[in-house]
């Protein structure tokens, strides 16, 4: 049980664990896979958790320079955060934490994410760690080791909150315990992880030496 456990950190994906973004994310990428005729259906299944150049860098395009792409796909999603919503429970929840005791941990680029932040009404964090801050995206660990370390301690000593397959591999990887984050999947999810529908389930109390612990309300 996470309860029982104290964590230095909390670590947060922010697509689909801080912020629902998921229908402006899929009308971009729905254009974008229209233009270039493939399969949107098969297309969508792929970008969510991972970085943007990673799902280019896997389609090998012929003429399409992944790095430029990115970019293009990147301001099309900012330009674009209608219907950006924060998940239940997380602007209550990121409220009670100490500045200093959590970061934002994500495959989009950074200016995305903190428009996606904003836009949902969500406080930008301290520390974050975005698509550009790392050589290998999730699942490798490394931007849960880089947080982490921004924030002065282990990356297994911290609590990572996540919702997608490749960043709990990552965080799987990185030595982290992890809580799954169900508020914006559709279909059930399988996982041997505790499960999470709204942040309105827990509360957080910070011992005397400043280390967090979930409480059930």
């Amino acid at each position: 049980m996470l309860e029982q456990h104290s964590f230095a950190a909390f670590l947060f994906d922010m697509d689909g664990t801080l912020t629902n973004s998921i229908a402006a994310a899929e009308r971009v990428w729905t254009r974008w896979a229209q233009s270039k005729g493939l399969d949107v259906a098969a297309l969508l299944s792929t970008i969510h958790g991972v970085r943007c150049v990673d799902t280019l860098r896997r389609l090998n395009l012929p003429g399409v320079d992944p790095e430029r792409e990115a970019e293009r796909l990147a301001q099309a999603e900012i330009d674009d955060v209608e219907g950006v919503i924060a998940i239940e429970g997380a602007a209550g929840f990121l409220a009670a934490l100490p500045v200093e005791r959590w970061a934002v941990v994500t495959s989009a680029p950074r200016l995305l994410a903190e428009r996606r932040i904003l836009a949902a009404g969500l406080p930008l964090p301290r520390i974050m760690v975005a698509a550009e801050d790392v050589h290998q995206g999730k699942p490798a660990p490394d931007c849960f080791l880089l947080a982490a370390k921004k924030l002065g301690v282990k990356a297994e000593e911290c609590l990572v909150f996540e919702d997608a397959p490749a960043g709990i591999a990552a965080a799987e990887a990185a030595g982290a315990k992890l809580m799954v984050i169900t508020a914006a999947h559709q279909h059930a999810f399988e996982t041997t992880h505790p499960t999470l529908a709204s942040y309105d389930t827990y509360g957080v109390a910070v011992t005397e030496q400043g280390l967090l612990q979930l409480r059930s309300r």
